[in-house]
């Protein structure tokens, strides 16, 4: 009888004891759930959170990379176009010169170059504008006039140096103009 006693006095302390590891194990299940409530669960949604942040900035700037490549292309074939028409402008123009010229011959030359005589005397004289008295020296007659004069015989052929153009030819050729 003790021995019944005491056996059944080990089974209820056995049976006690697996009671307490089941309540220690689901303790133990509690907390880790505790845990995945309160650590777990909320660092991975702020882990999704800062990846699908991070897909969304991506996203963001590739399309306004794309936005700015664009722009700038467009940019630059409305750059390139207008270069490209102003250089057909500017060809035309220049034909049409090289046509007119062509057309006229020396005339149009000479009328252009006399049409620029006016700015290129400006130029050549604006130094004499700081100049308070000019004195010509003269050996012969002394006149003014007569220097006037050789100074005018001289600028046909200066301009034939400078240009090239003979300027007494092309007038002679003019129909009406007689020669000297």
């Amino acid at each position: 009888r003790v021995r019944v006693v005491i056996w059944r006095l080990i089974e209820k302390e056995s049976e006690r004891e697996r009671k307490q590891i089941d309540i220690e194990e689901q303790e133990v299940m509690r907390k880790e759930k505790e845990l995945f409530c309160k650590k777990r669960a909320p660092a991975e949604a702020e882990s999704k959170k800062v990846g699908i942040i991070a897909d969304a900035s991506r996203t963001k700037t590739l399309a306004l990379a794309n936005a700015d490549a664009s722009a700038i292309k467009a940019i630059g074939a409305a750059e390139a176009y207008e270069i490209e028409a102003i250089g057909k402008a500017e060809a035309l123009k220049m034909s049409q010169k090289a046509s007119a010229y062509n057309q006229y011959g020396d005339a149009a030359i000479m009328s252009l170059i006399l049409d620029q005589m006016p700015k290129i005397a400006a130029e050549v004289a604006s130094p004499l504008n700081k100049v308070e008295d000019i004195v010509i020296v003269s050996g012969n007659d002394g006149s003014m006039s007569s220097e006037v004069t050789k100074l005018l015989a001289e600028l046909p052929p200066s301009v034939q140096a400078l240009t090239g153009l003979d300027i007494k030819g092309a007038i002679e050729n003019i129909p009406g103009v007689k020669k000297a």
